[in-house]
């Protein structure tokens, strides 16, 4: 007969058994349902009577993130890889999308450097590290030019010469000197580099983003991936909250987020890198659980987990050659979801 748990007693207070695990469920219930605050609440309470427990420590960290306290969510999380606690890969992607968020490029740098000297990245993870710290030092580097330094596109000159760049890099720094000044004395040239063949799709979706924060009310032509579209801006949903994507992400929430939510942030982050690199438009196919079972499907192989097609597609209620064709589609945009700077 199994022995019963006793009570626990902290501060003269009697805690009956069991308590951290209902804490912890109902926190967890409280982050699915995006009771942020609440989420955060519960989840403190359980770490009090578990503070290693990693469920609880990791539901903590997402729970800080979406109710936007970063820094908790980053000092939490550099905690918990100090420690060894959860998953070390898993918690670096988590520790790097808080400090991307928080626009710390400069750590970023440190940590991924740190990984490839202490070679503890797997091979098959090897191009997705390089690719962020190859942006992560352009940025700083960015951040840290001084007036006089800056391009000359940033001292009042009304060419960009966009097309004229070869190297990705350069166009992103071009690109990153408007976010904070009139992009309409560019507009010409702007327009020229969206109906192009040749412009990088990353680069088009930045562009197009900047000119609906500025409510630019223009019909503009967009080219990508042979396909064109006539779009106005400002009448574009935000690049964040596609229609599409947001009921992605709700399919893959509904299944994944309580039971294995670090899985399902990797899978949320490679939609929403899917996402911003086809916007505006809309990919086939149209279904919504075809693109979700594809996702779920996608990172589990990444991350070296158990594949099965036809049951995954069964769990989303789509066709195994839906979820075959939307698979194809992600694994050809991931090859230029970001580009080489």
């Amino acid at each position: 007969m199994k022995k019963r748990e006793r009570a626990k007693r902290k501060d003269n207070i009697i805690f009956l058994p069991g308590l951290e695990k209902r804490l912890t469920d109902r926190g967890l219930d409280s982050l699915q349902n995006k009771r942020y605050q609440e989420a955060v609440t519960l989840l403190e309470e359980a770490r009090e009577h578990d503070p290693e427990n990693s469920d609880i420590l990791i539901g903590l960290v997402l729970a800080y993130f979406e109710a936007g306290a970063y820094k908790k969510a980053r000092d939490m999380a550099n905690d918990m890889l100090l420690k060894g606690i959860g998953d070390y890969l898993q918690m670096v992607d988590l520790y790097l999308t808080i400090l991307i968020q928080l626009h710390e490029y400069h750590e970023i740098v440190a940590t991924i450097e740190a990984l490839f000297d202490e070679d503890e990245i797997p091979p098959d993870r090897h191009d997705h590290f390089l690719t962020i710290l190859q942006f992560s030092r352009r940025m700083a580097e960015n951040s840290q030019q001084e007036p006089s330094e800056l391009p000359q596109e940033d001292r009042g000159v009304k060419e960009l010469n966009l097309q004229s760049l070869t190297n990705l890099n350069e166009q992103m720094l071009v690109i990153s000197n408007l976010t904070d000044k009139n992009i309409r004395p560019y507009m010409e040239e702007i327009k020229d580099f969206l109906n192009t063949e040749s412009g990088h799709p990353f680069l088009k979706s930045l562009l197009l983003s900047l000119l609906k924060e500025q409510e630019y009310d223009k019909e503009i032509m967009v080219r990508k991936f042979t396909m064109n579209r006539t779009i106005i801006p400002t009448e574009l949903p935000d690049i964040q909250a596609q229609p599409k994507m947001k009921e992605i992400e709700n399919q893959l929430e509904k299944r994944l987020e309580s039971s294995d939510p670090v899985l399902f942030e990797n899978i949320k982050g490679m939609v929403e890198r899917i996402f911003f690199i086809s916007y505006p438009f809309e990919l086939s196919p149209e279904e919504a659980s075809a693109w979700a079972a594809a996702f779920h499907l996608l990172v589990l192989s990444y991350l070296g987990g158990d594949l099965d097609e036809s049951n995954i597609s069964a769990e989303y209620e789509i066709s195994p050659e839906k979820t075959a064709q939307a698979l194809i589609k992600i694994r050809e945009l991931e090859e230029i979801s970001y580009p080489n700077i």
